[in-house]
């Protein structure tokens, strides 16, 4: 998947080393539970490659066009089957602190939408994060998401303590 500025692509061993430093990266990583371990890191990428070739969709490899630079991730994974987790899909993104504002995750997820709707025919598309994180809310609200407030969930996996364990969701519909 290619726009103007990026590609979103399978994972290849070289986005290994990248990744890993994203994700340890305390600034980049408390937004999603982290930070995390070498081998934790290494895992989502196994699971983010076998999405791809399971089901034809997943987080991708998110690189810039001009000189190949991995910048960080984007793209949909199914929310879960269980509640508090809204059902359906998810977009999801995450970039390296270098990347930081300059339009990558806007950019990556409308791509994302617009595969996710023509080619997977979702008749939505959600987008969640910690209530704090005010960074994903604002990509959010320039995909013209809009924030739905009665799918707003407690983070299963997160200790009732954590900072993080409300979370609020946005929807984009099918245009």
């Amino acid at each position: 998947m290619e726009t103007e500025r990026l590609i979103l692509r399978r994972w290849r061993e070289r986005d290994w080393e990248p990744y890993v430093e994203m994700m340890l990266d305390a600034q980049v990583s408390d937004w999603i539970g982290g930070p995390f371990s070498r081998a934790e890191a290494l895992s989502r990428i196994d699971k983010n490659e076998a999405a791809l070739s399971e089901h034809g969709y997943g987080r991708m490899a998110m690189e810039r066009r001009a000189d190949g630079a991995f910048l960080g991730y984007c793209g949909l994974m199914p929310c879960g089957d269980t509640p508090p987790t809204p059902l359906g899909f998810e977009v999801g993104w995450s970039l390296a602190r270098p990347a930081w504002g300059e339009g990558y995750a806007t950019e990556a997820a409308r791509a994302v939408f617009a595969d996710g709707f023509a080619r997977l025919g979702l008749a939505e598309i959600l987008a969640f994060t910690g209530e704090k994180n005010l960074r994903s809310q604002a990509v959010m609200r320039r995909l013209a998401m809009t924030r739905t407030p009665d799918r707003d969930f407690d983070h299963p996996t997160l200790a009732d303590d954590h900072p993080l364990k409300r979370h609020i969701v946005f929807v984009a519909p099918r245009p």
